[in-house]
């Protein structure tokens, strides 16, 4: 696309040149697409400019330049939705720096839950010229009878950080909110943000009304420096052999802190992201402004946080994946990460946050916690040299959101079925459906479906005589506004001191474990219970030693493209040159006493130890779908009198032990084990059950609020499992069974990478007898204990110590059987 310097507005123009910047070749395109009536995808690494570039086409809107003797745009001229109130929050600072400078007539406000509610209203009624806003936020928007004016007049919207939630069920509802908002407004422009896509060709297509790739400009970004990643390792001791928090580091980590100017220090859970603030605090002899952030912290900790980093103020911020996405702090030194990256593009993204500019490199550590995260470091690091990015899975749209779609658009207005059918194909995630599914959508959100249509609660909507659909009752819209979103955490109670100062949320589980003079750690304190009264739990400051509180949600998921490499990475024997000495005799070892797993066999190890037969399963397929696999496999071989014990899984293996040998595994790792014990253990055990709260709430059969009052997690889990066994007795094929079936299937137990599994088992599967532990399976087998088979024959918990374990692996006397 050739741009002129004439398409820039001179006044645009100019304030680039006052900061002593050009207009990169994106932005303008970014403009010049806009200009020409496209939509546009743009991909551009952290630091390049992204957001200013999606903005562009407004600031030139609104210039005096292009104006001329009119007036500015009135009202809602652009959406910005991101997936994080804190990026929204973000944007708007450095938005506003442009606009003021400039002297442009434009009104930027945000919108999230936590806006208050006299805004909220005024938002409605007299909207600014940008609103930034999340896809929830966004949806309830739409639910309002007052939509269509408020955004008849839109001219465009900028989805940041595409990549972070198009895949998945957010993605989903602001897809339906896309289709809606173009049938309102159809000139209105779309333009989509992102720095890690992997395939710009599917987001393309997402972006795109009716998937009309056409439609949209592909705009890749000016190449920015090369990242500079190390990989921080033990100065005496060795790499562990197992764990997780890397705390040997905590000593080498200060010193990187005392170095540099700014430190960010990212880690996979929130849990971690308490821990290792903790020791980091330990360590501090010399009082180094340190901080944290997660998204259980209150608002107001979040954003004092945010404020002091932009400021300077703090030389450290221990972080989870609140900080991953956009925030833009450009006076970052070193960014890093604990434990593995679990993807090349969750590790770019980063990365982007040192510097934040695309002149200057960014500077990253790698901290594994034990080998096997070493060997995922280095491969994560090689991928990020070579540019490479960790795919996306896109697909089918949940009916669930689908449901939730419905309703909002009943709330806004009556509705004609065909129409709005039509508008929901439009948008990628439903181009499948067809008139019989959104039917049984449709007749569920009306009677609640075939086995709940008799009872008044569960009817929504209504169709006239005139063939339109409408609201069965008024309130029904209050209540649907008081439910909807898709983001379902474990159940949480407000953290407060008695004078009503909120400390953030723990969840609901872990706060009915305490007891008054309990204590634990949160925000950074020390804190002692003293009640737990009206889902809130009160708490004061206290100098005891405290717990650590345990935060619940699933764990990242390592990626197939990372898992890959690694697989890869133990078969090169030449490359083992580079990794350091304890890690190469690892390896060696293994190789010596047993095998090694590769790109395409499945290796599994068999080997006696403490009076127990183990079974080793090398799947690198993640920790969800080893733990599924655990389950299938331990059903399978209590069906064969082999009487499993229990089960530990981590992202690279599955440990079983028993009473007995094994002594072939293909019949465990037959195929059919996805559809007898998958079926089986998905209906029997809790996990449809599960499955079904989550689509029961986001489709609207279950309410968690209600005027006044708002149900405990115990009082949903109490409704959605009677609405289940009803069901699943009386009407099987329910579209919110068929919804958590799908949950079930992808999200929950990662199916999928199972089946790939089984078939390569099937194609090649190495079975290696041992006389006892091989060095590949100590890091699994020094958490063994952890996992029980829930009706096996075994419960006893077994205490490993990992260096007698890696004693007797390393040895080199013995010989493998294969």
């Amino acid at each position: 696309m050739v741009v002129s310097a004439e398409d820039i507005p001179p006044e645009i123009a100019e304030w680039f040149d006052g900061r002593g910047w050009r207009v990169r070749r994106h932005q303008a395109e970014m403009l010049a697409a806009s200009d020409a009536g496209k939509h546009a995808m743009l991909v551009a690494d952290t630091g390049a400019g992204k957001t200013l570039a999606g903005f562009l086409p407004t600031l030139a809107d609104f210039s005096p330049s292009r104006i001329g003797d009119g007036k500015p745009p009135q009202g809602l001229h652009t959406l910005y939705v991101s997936p994080l109130k804190a990026l929204a929050h973000d944007v708007q600072r450095n938005l506003l720096t442009p606009i003021e400078e400039i002297g442009l007539d434009i009104r930027v406000e945000t919108r999230s839950g936590d806006t208050p509610s006299d805004r909220k209203r005024r938002q409605r009624s007299r909207p600014p010229n940008v609103l930034l806003t999340t896809p929830e936020s966004l949806h309830l928007l739409l639910s309002y009878e007052d939509s269509f004016s408020l955004f008849a007049g839109l001219k465009r919207v900028v989805v940041d950080e595409i990549h972070a939630f198009a895949t998945q069920k957010r993605g989903d509802l602001l897809a339906v909110a896309l289709s809606r908002l173009q049938a309102i407004a159809p000139d209105m422009q779309r333009a989509a943000l992102s720095a890690t896509v992997a395939d710009p060709e599917a987001f393309r297509s997402w972006i795109a009304p009716w998937g009309d790739l056409d439609a949209v400009d592909l705009v890749t970004g000016e190449a920015g420096a090369e990242p500079q990643v190390e990989i921080l390792l033990p100065e005496e001791e060795r790499v562990p052999w197992g764990g997780h928090a890397a705390t040997w580091s905590i000593p080498q980590l200060y010193e990187r802190i005392k170095a540099n100017n700014t430190t960010l220090i990212f880690t996979n859970t929130r849990f971690l992201a308490e821990y290792i603030f903790q020791h980091l605090w330990d360590a501090n002899e010399d009082k180094l402004p340190i901080g944290i952030h997660h998204g259980s912290l209150s608002k107001e900790a979040r954003r004092k946080v945010e404020g002091a980093m932009a400021r300077g103020e703090l030389r450290a911020l221990v972080c989870t994946a609140s900080l991953d996405l956009g925030v833009d702090w450009g006076d970052i030194d070193l960014v890093v990460q604990m434990g593995a990256p679990k993807g090349s593009s969750r590790l770019l993204q980063r990365i982007g946050r040192a510097n934040h500019r695309l002149d200057q490199p960014s500077r990253a550590l790698l901290v594994p916690g034990n080998r096997f995260e070493f060997l995922e470091a280095t491969a994560a690091r090689e991928a990020v040299d070579e540019g490479k990015r960790d795919g996306e899975d896109f697909r089918r749209g949940g009916l669930d959101v689908l449901a939730q779609h419905i309703m909002a658009c009943a709330c806004a207005a009556p509705f004609d079925e065909a129409e709005l059918l039509s508008q929901v194909r439009s948008c990628l995630p439903y181009a499948s459906v067809d008139q019989e599914l959104f039917g049984r959508v449709i007749e569920f959100v009306a009677t609640g479906g075939y086995a709940l249509r008799a009872y008044d609660k569960f009817k929504r909507i209504v169709r006239g005589k005139d063939g339109v659909w409408r609201l069965a009752h008024p309130e029904q819209a209050h209540r649907h506004r008081m439910n909807a979103g898709i983001i379902l955490d474990a159940e949480m109670l407000d953290v407060r001191f008695r004078n009503g100062r909120s400390l953030g949320r723990v969840e609901e589980r872990f706060a009915a474990s305490l007891r008054p003079g309990d204590t634990f750690q949160f925000a950074g304190v020390n804190v002692e219970v003293e009640q737990l009264k009206d889902m809130e739990l009160i708490v004061r400051g206290s100098s005891k030693a405290a717990m650590i509180p345990s935060y619940g949600g699933l764990r990242m998921p390592l990626t197939t493209h990372l898992a890959d490499r690694v697989r890869a990475m133990l078969t090169d024997r030449a490359g083992w040159a580079r990794f350091p000495d304890d890690v190469r005799e690892w390896l060696e070892v293994q190789d010596w006493r047993s095998k090694l797993p590769g790109p395409d066999n499945l290796l599994v190890e068999s080997f006696p130890h403490a009076g127990r037969e183990y079974i080793v399963f090398y799947t690198f397929v993640g920790w969800n779908a080893n733990q599924s696999l655990g389950m299938l496999v331990t059903k399978r071989m209590e069906d064969m009198g082999l009487m499993p014990g229990a089960f530990v899984a981590n992202d690279y293996s599955l440990a079983v032990w028993g009473l007995k040998p094994v002594e072939d595994p293909a019949p465990l790792l037959s195929p059919d084990i996805l559809t007898d014990e998958f079926i089986d253990w998905v209906q029997d055990s809790h996990l449809l059950r599960r499955a079904f709260r989550e689509v029961a709430v986001i489709g609207g059969l279950v309410e968690r609020q209600h005027p006044g009052k708002r149900k405990s997690g115990r009082q949903v889990t109490f409704s959605t499992d009677l609405i289940y066994d009803v069901l699943r007795k009386y009407e099987p094929d329910h579209v919110l069974i068929e919804a958590a079936w799908a949950d079930a299937r992808a999200n929950m137990t990662d199916i999928g990478r199972l089946g790939d599994l089984l078939d390569t088992a099937a194609e090649k599967l190495d079975h290696v007898v041992l006389d006892r532990v091989s060095p590949l399976a100590v890091p699994v087998m020094v958490m063994i204990g952890r996992e029980s088979v829930p009706q096996g024959a075994q419960d006893d918990e077994l205490l490993l110590e990992a260096e007698t374990l890696a004693g007797a692996a390393m040895r080199v006397d013995g010989v493998a059987e294969v």
